[in-house]
């Protein structure tokens, strides 16, 4: 069965609840059932196996756990009942009292997943409609077992659903999962330098992600290892504030044999689950624009007493976007680079990259980045590629162990362009970044150089193909009557270029008659005191000396004016649209008024054809 089937089968489970249930609810059953089918169908080649050691064990006095755990192969849990969901079936009038003893027969971890969904509610509840038995047998006909439904359409699955729930309930989907294709990207980023050392045998690589929604991205950072390196093992660990998600995540690790104790439930904000703990690799798509007003206590607190012992002492953005906490909580998650360093991607919306002047939260935030030679690369997305927003989005990767070659500078990649449009548009997102665009961005960032994207036209001015052009290549060549288009791709700046200094013009203060008036204490005696109405500002390069920016753009306009260097302040700022922009003149006038001619010529042949 494929993913989009076995989606519309699970669906087909709402039309039972249609009426006993709010839409907005659907997902309470449909989720925690779909989760108990997999767990079922998993458990059942060794269901037997396992009955018969835990009777043994329990006869002889001895603890079953270890034994159990054994018999089920490489899986971390059991069931110690003798039901399933297809022996339930058996049993029409107790079907509430024997579900609910089949869900206790599991062992812990499976246990709290249940507990997440708030399971036993929504037993009671199908059972008072009595609606329970025709769910329970609904799913009890369908094999999720991993050879039928693999563990990738198992997630496409969850996430299809949770995204028609989300739709229903009018919540946003993106807040739990990420388009497949912009994870994809950003592990081919990650590990796109790193394929030798992962293609050795035996090696185990660190992952995690502190906002994990159902462990999408851990899921198919295990997909690439496993397609480069059967022999190497990637060890996930994750945090998640929904509970929903939460569940299904912890059950997916469980099935695919990870640690489950790495999967922390709440706030990575406020309460971090694994403090003091530095890992490999990261990846994080983070809420965009949200605030974080309701742990704003404890992050100041963490602020203030522990500075840069702590994850935020660079600084605070302002509540109402919280993107860049998430941006240095990772950072503190970084392996020392004595120890192999770490890289991670982020996924970030367009206000990190500028918002805050000097000296702000944010500023100093991009700062600390950039001059501590953090940031190797930022990707620009496409529009239309998330199920809640159709914002720019971007994809930041740092690193704290930079090869020689891209030691202190910062590679930007505009990756815009590179989409094809969707058959069928899933809520905000219309567009999806196709197999050959991941490569080429992929090749782009491993090769770390400037290119150009070509676009080649007809002589109607339609596309008709583009193509990447790198330092000493030659451009395509336009068919006659058309042309060629270059704007740029990819572009490398030393970090000092997203600096400056904020610099304050003062003037000064004029008394009635137009004479200056000086100070008459302090510091301040006998120096000419500013008018702060005339007070200005200025940004300049970090390249450039104030001095001489000074004399040039300021004293030819105000031969008074002079600096005040205590109010001087650092800043950064990405401003990455002016980086890629390309000017494009206006078309010759000769041109226009012969449209315009045209026209109007038109409009007035279909008034006369009116007017006879």
């Amino acid at each position: 069965m494929n993913q989009q089937a076995l989606s519309a089968f699970i669906w087909s489970v709402a039309d039972l609840l249609r009426g006993d249930y709010k839409q907005a609810d659907y997902g309470k059953v449909i989720l925690p059932f779909t989760v108990l089918r997999r767990i079922d169908c998993v458990l059942e080649p060794t269901k037997e196996a396992v009955l018969a050691e835990y009777e043994a064990k329990t006869a002889a006095g001895v603890n079953p756990e270890p034994f159990l755990r054994r018999k089920t192969g490489d899986l971390s849990f059991y069931n110690t009942s003798r039901l399933d969901m297809t022996r339930l079936m058996g049993d029409q009038d107790n079907i509430a009292t024997n579900l609910d003893a089949y869900i206790r027969g599991f062992s812990a971890d499976v246990r709290d997943i249940f507990e997440r969904f708030e399971f036993a509610a929504q037993i009671d509840r199908l059972a008072k409609a009595k609606l329970l038995y025709q769910v329970t047998e609904k799913f009890a006909r369908i094999d999720l077992h991993p050879n039928k439904v693999s563990n990738h359409q198992m997630g496409l699955v969850f996430e299809d659903l949770i995204r028609k729930f989300s739709e229903l309930s009018n919540e946003t989907a993106g807040e739990h999962f990420t388009p497949r294709e912009v994870i994809k990207l950003m592990v081919n980023l990650l590990f796109v330098e790193d394929d030798d050392i992962l293609s050795k045998p035996g090696v185990v690589r660190t992952i995690y992600d502190p906002t994990a929604g159902t462990g999408g991205m851990l899921s198919i950072a295990e997909e690439y290892l496993a397609e480069h390196n059967e022999q190497a093992r990637l060890v996930m660990n994750g945090q998640e504030l929904n509970p929903e998600s939460y569940a299904i995540c912890k059950a997916d690790m469980l099935i695919k044999g990870q640690d489950v104790s790495n999967i922390v439930f709440g706030n990575t904000l406020s309460d971090d689950g694994h403090a003091g703990q530095k890992f490999d690799y990261m990846l994080s798509n983070p809420p965009f624009g949200v605030e974080w007003k309701k742990v704003e206590k404890e992050i100041r607190v963490e602020h203030e007493q522990k500075g840069f012992n702590g994850r935020f002492g660079p600084g605070l953005p302002r509540v109402s976007d919280g993107s860049l906490l998430f941006l240095l909580h990772l950072i503190s998650k970084m392996r020392p680079a004595v120890d192999g360093g770490s890289r991670f991607a982020i996924v970030l919306n367009g206000s990190p990259l500028f918002t805050g002047g000097a000296g702000s939260g944010e500023s100093e935030i991009r700062r600390y980045v950039l001059e501590n030679d953090l940031l190797e690369a930022i990707i620009a997305l496409p529009t239309d590629m998330f199920y809640n927003t159709g914002i720019s989005t971007y994809v930041w990767v740092l690193s704290n162990r930079k090869p020689a070659h891209r030691k202190g500078k910062t590679q930007l990649i505009d990756g815009s362009s590179f989409w094809q449009k969707m058959r069928k548009s899933l809520g905000s997102k219309r567009k999806e970044i196709g197999e050959a665009d991941i490569a080429t961005i992929t090749r782009l960032f491993g090769s770390f150089t400037e290119a150009q994207i070509a676009t080649v036209l007809d002589a109607n001015g339609k596309e008709i193909g583009r193509e990447v052009v790198t330092a000493g290549d030659a451009p395509p060549v336009a068919p006659e009557g058309g042309k060629v288009k270059l704007a740029p791709l990819s572009r490398l700046f030393p970090n000092e270029a997203f600096g400056y200094r904020t610099i304050t013009v003062e003037r000064p203060l004029l008394d009635e008659q137009g004479k200056v008036v000086v100070g008459t204490r302090g510091k301040a005696k006998g120096q000419p005191q500013a008018d702060s109405a005339l007070r200005d500002t200025e940004n300049v390069p970090l390249s450039e000396q104030v001095e001489d920016y000074f004399a040039r753009e300021v004293l030819p306009h105000a031969k008074d004016a002079w600096l005040d260097h205590e109010k001087t302040k650092v800043g950064y700022e990405i401003p990455f649209n002016r980086h890629f922009y390309v000017f494009e003149p206006p078309r010759p006038l000769e041109e226009i008024d012969a449209d315009l001619r045209q026209v109007t010529g038109r409009i007035l042949r279909m008034i006369g054809e009116l007017s006879a």
